[in-house]
């Protein structure tokens, strides 16, 4: 039987070889949507993220001498300080602006130009932009791999990444599940993004929970009724659902995302989780949300058990670690990919 880890020539990892064996390599990539990536690829993500959990020390100069650019043009604290310090944890160094304010764009220089200019700086870019799209015009002017950080109403694939994560800690699988989505489900794009990648993976309930105002996309519905092993259910009720979810994925009704202040007034407080719901629910459902929250959850629920939604953050920043030195190709010490007959 011949195995991966006989066929590595000397001096050459087993992980490199396994990766480029495997297709799982995504050295050099831009990561826009997470369609970008396979289910093997983003399987692998989720397995480095894991190890770099459980061996800090070892990876601490996994990116020793690389510079990541944070290019933010609208405001965020999470997304941000999780790509920052997941580059700062690997060894690496960060620069970069948070508010187009802070960057030549109040000057009218393009996103296209500004990205020519900042790849001749770094190695890597994390772009975040209010514009649907404009995290694809980023990586085709840029020189280096570009991470969307979140598109508008569009793709947000970084925090997919840290939901499949915090889906497989708590149940060990992202699928064969059934997952209730709640909220702005039509601006919401961390629901968009989550939708469609767990349709990759198959055998997904989903429950999508919101006012007719914010129902899902028409391209999002589309997506699960073209996997045969998914189904849906649109409904405006939360506790006539809740005691059938595995997972509830809480959302912020986004005030940025209105045009009339009056909608937002009226629809923000459609939904807020709290400790009566949670009665209805099953005791190992997990209750998820990208975050910031406003009043969606009660306080009171972070101290219940089946509260998933701080965890989320921490596995945000070990997914980006996975993912920064993956597209740099920066081996993680020690780290091996599981052997694979061929």
């Amino acid at each position: 039987m011949i195995t991966l880890k006989s066929i590595c020539t000397k001096g050459e990892s087993l992980s490199s070889v396994e990766s480029h064996a495997t297709g799982r390599s995504i050295v050099g990539k831009s990561v826009i949507t997470l369609d970008d990536l396979s289910v093997p690829q983003i399987q692998e993500l989720l397995h480095k993220a894991q190890y770099i959990d459980s061996h800090r020390k070892e990876v601490a100069h996994t990116c020793d001498g690389r510079v990541l650019a944070t290019l933010f043009y609208e405001p965020s604290t999470r997304t941000r300080l999780s790509f920052e310090t997941a580059m700062l944890r690997l060894g690496g160094k960060v620069i970069g602006f948070a508010g187009a304010q802070l960057s030549s764009v109040t000057k009218g220089e393009s996103i296209s130009d500004t990205l020519k200019t900042v790849s001749n700086y770094v190695d890597v870019v994390a772009i975040r932009h209010p514009k649907e799209g404009a995290a694809l015009v980023a990586a085709d002017a840029a020189g280096v791999p570009v991470i969307n950080a979140g598109d508008g109403g569009h793709m947000h694939p970084t925090q997919t990444l840290a939901d499949l994560a915090t889906l497989q800690s708590r149940f060990g699988r992202v699928n064969n599940l059934t997952i209730g989505l709640c909220g702005d489900l039509t601006f919401g794009r961390t629901v968009h993004s989550l939708i469609e990648t767990l349709c990759r993976f198959g055998n997904v309930r989903f429950i999508l929970i919101s006012p007719k105002e914010l129902k899902t996309p028409q391209y999002v519905i589309n997506r699960i009724k073209a996997t045969p092993s998914c189904s849906y259910e649109e409904v405006t009720d939360l506790s006539s659902v809740i005691g059938d979810l595995d997972a509830l994925y809480m959302t912020r009704v986004q005030k940025e995302r209105f045009f009339n202040e009056d909608d937002y007034l009226r629809l923000r407080d459609t939904y807020i989780l709290d400790e009566a719901k949670l009665r209805k629910a099953k005791p190992t459902m997990a209750v998820l949300h990208p975050l910031p929250r406003v009043n969606e959850i009660a306080v009171e629920v972070d101290n219940d058990p089946r509260a998933a939604y701080f965890e989320q953050v921490k596995n945000g920043m070990l997914m980006r670690m996975a993912l920064e030195s993956s597209v740099l190709g920066d081996q993680l010490a020690g780290y091996e990919e599981k052997e694979i007959t061929l």
